[in-house]
């Protein structure tokens, strides 16, 4: 049961880095149209679900991790800010027409930021685990 609550965990945290990539190539100046958003949001919304569920589980299912863990309570809040970044990020940049590239303003362009920043934290809080 581990190993597969592990694989899928992790598995839905390749999906959270795919969607923070295409993000960061809207937001560099990548052609935003809807199909393309669509497939990132999707893959930000499994990957963020995903994340959560597996590690919760995983949390629960080993005797050596407690749920009230440092690192498992800083990981749960990572993944909250970066879910509201996430959310600003995404509903300030909106397809154009034709599909060309767009002029991605400030305040969207740092809550992206911001988001790469929290789920950068969030990756290292996973694999090295302070206080484990």
């Amino acid at each position: 049961m581990y190993h597969a609550l592990l694989f899928f965990h992790v598995l839905t945290a390749f999906l959270l880095g795919a969607a923070v990539v295409m993000f960061s190539s809207f937001v560099l100046g990548g052609p935003i149209n809807r199909p393309s958003k669509l497939v990132a949001e999707i893959l930000w919304g499994v990957g963020g679900v995903g994340t959560l569920v597996f590690g919760v589980w995983l949390a629960l299912n080993r005797p050596e991790y407690e749920i009230c863990d440092g690192w498992i309570i800083a990981a749960l809040v990572l993944w909250i800010v970066a879910n509201g970044a996430g959310a600003r990020a995404s509903r300030d940049l909106q397809p154009s027409a034709d599909g060309s590239a767009i002029t991605v303003d400030r305040r969207a362009a740092f809550a992206h930021w911001m988001r790469v920043l929290w789920v950068v934290l969030l990756l290292l809080d996973m694999v090295w685990k302070p206080g484990a």
